[in-house]
């Protein structure tokens, strides 16, 4: 059995014996084992940074986007075999999985432009004779603690900033599928990065609170469910680290009677259903403004949600494919009969779907609700799945306070021709990111990715400059060179001090 392992100081290894089972999601066979580590083998990780990241920082940060710049060509050059080892592992179709690597990709775009990204401010004749100037300074260790579900996007959005901006990186990926992290980490190493700048350590919970202890990591960047979100924030804080914990999702999409509903439809369709809607930013709720748009959008919706194709990641006509494990489809189809005891009207039901060929696979069919209530838990809740609520609205302003408040504030879009309405949306609505027309406005990599509410914990979002400033701490310098006597006679004196 293949045995996924650490990249401890730039070289393969575990230290634990402990090990858990990676599944093929197509097939629902074990293809291979991880090693779970242990505080010890966190140890030899920071050991290696705290080697290697001195002399990475003093590295003048051209050169450090030069290793930026080689590593997105390796990535490029690899990425066929990176998406195939991707979907093996996560099961989001061939296509989906090129584009989790994509949008990671965007960020080390970002990234190699931080020679630019970390210039300070400059401030000349602050007093007489004195200059003030700020410089933007690497924190040191930096770690991630990433999800599942998109095992290469999220730790290159991390990691990118992070190592460009001079910090030594330590990431702890989802158990489940563990090998795009590692391969990533090689990669690094042959753009040139020292061994011991981008280190991959495998874990479950030990490994994480191992992180989140350890006095020697400085930053910590998380993704995953809000609950977990808010352990890794306080544990995190209470060590007097500086944390970003993202957390859970329930995205709207509201409907205006006027908008284009064929092109709702074909955004939903990928938007709710795309990568099994293992997403925090799928769009698992729409809200038709008016029965007269809830009932045509309905109509239209039906056929288009029975003609979506399920199929092995390998599939290049498959819409989406399995989802991650057994006890995830476990989960989303008991969120599916939870909607059904609450009374919700389950218009298709893709429980029980099975792929010919492929049946002990972890597929599950699209669903489809109507009629749900902000009462209903399945509402209140992310199920995490190929699943789609329609929640009637009768007029704009309950479409707009159904977002605003709710629990989570990652994401909401609206689909209107009206510009008033979406400018006064986009203005009021109490959503971190808000999308116009847009099913999935997740940010350019220049511009911040981070929600609100308990979609967040943390005051700094991702990537972009929001990322520089996480991964950096501002020293501040106010110099004068003397031109006096030797004797002191023009003794410096601050300015705000006589």
């Amino acid at each position: 059995m293949r045995v996924i392992d650490h990249v401890i100081a730039g070289a393969a290894g575990a230290g634990s014996s402990r090990r858990s089972d990676v599944f093929d999601p197509n097939s629902g066979a074990v293809q291979a084992q991880v090693t779970l580590g242990t505080a010890a083998d966190l140890d030899r990780a920071i050991a290696a940074a705290q080697a290697a990241q001195p002399g990475w920082a003093a590295t003048n940060p051209q050169r450090r986007a030069r290793v930026m710049f080689r590593f997105k060509e390796l990535v490029e050059a690899n990425m066929e075999a990176l998406a195939h080892m991707l979907s093996s592992e996560h099961g989001k179709v061939i296509a989906d999985s090129k584009g989790d690597i994509q949008r990671g990709l965007e960020v080390i775009e970002f990234a190699c432009g931080i020679p630019h990204a970390l210039k300070g401010e400059y401030t000349q004749g602050a007093g007489p004779g004195i200059d003030v100037y700020s410089m933007r300074m690497p924190l040191g260790i930096g770690a991630g603690i990433t999800p599942f579900n998109f095992p290469a996007m999220i730790p290159m959005w991390m990691f990118g900033v992070a190592i460009a901006c001079g910090n030594a990186f330590i990431l702890k990926p989802s158990e489940r599928d563990p090998s795009v992290p590692v391969r990533l980490a090689e990669l690094m190493l042959e753009a040139g990065a020292p061994a011991g700048i981008l280190q991959v350590v495998q874990g479950d919970k030990e490994m994480v609170d191992a992180i989140l202890d350890h006095p020697a990591i400085g930053a910590v960047s998380f993704v995953g469910s809000s609950d977990i979100a808010h352990y890794v924030y306080q544990r995190g804080v209470a060590a007097g680290k500086r944390v970003q914990a993202m957390g859970g999702a329930k995205n709207h999409g509201i409907v205006m009677p006027d908008a284009d509903l064929d092109q709702v439809v074909a955004d939903l369709s990928g938007a709710a259903f795309g990568s099994a809607g293992e997403r925090c930013m799928a769009l698992p709720v729409v809200v038709p403004v008016g029965d007269k748009t809830a009932d045509a959008l309905r109509e239209k919706l039906i056929p288009a949600i029975e003609a979506l194709r399920v199929g092995v990641s390998t599939d290049a006509e498959a819409q989406y494919g399995p989802v991650v494990n057994a006890a995830h489809k476990a989960r989303v189809e008991s969120w599916i009969q939870t909607g059904v005891d609450e009374g919700a009207e389950l218009v298709i039901d893709g429980r029980g779907f099975q792929l010919q060929g492929h049946e002990q696979g972890f597929f599950i069919g699209p669903s489809l609700f109507d009629r749900v209530t902000p009462a209903m838990k399945s509402y209140q809740e992310e199920i995490f799945g190929p699943v789609l609520q329609i929640v009637r609205a009768p007029d704009f302003e309950t479409a707009l306070r159904l977002p605003s408040e709710h629990q989570y504030g990652n994401g909401v879009a609206i689909f209107t021709r009206n510009g008033h309405a979406a400018r006064e949306f986009a203005a009021r609505v109490n959503v971190g990111m808000v999308g116009i027309n847009v099913p999935i406005p997740v940010p350019v990599a220049y511009h911040s990715f981070g929600g609100w509410k308990r979609s967040a914990f943390g005051d700094v979002n991702q990537h972009g400059m929001e990322g520089v400033r996480f991964w950096t701490k501002v020293k501040t310098v106010t110099q004068r060179w003397p031109d006096g006597a030797p004797d002191g006679s023009n003794a410096f004196v601050i300015p705000t001090m006589g």
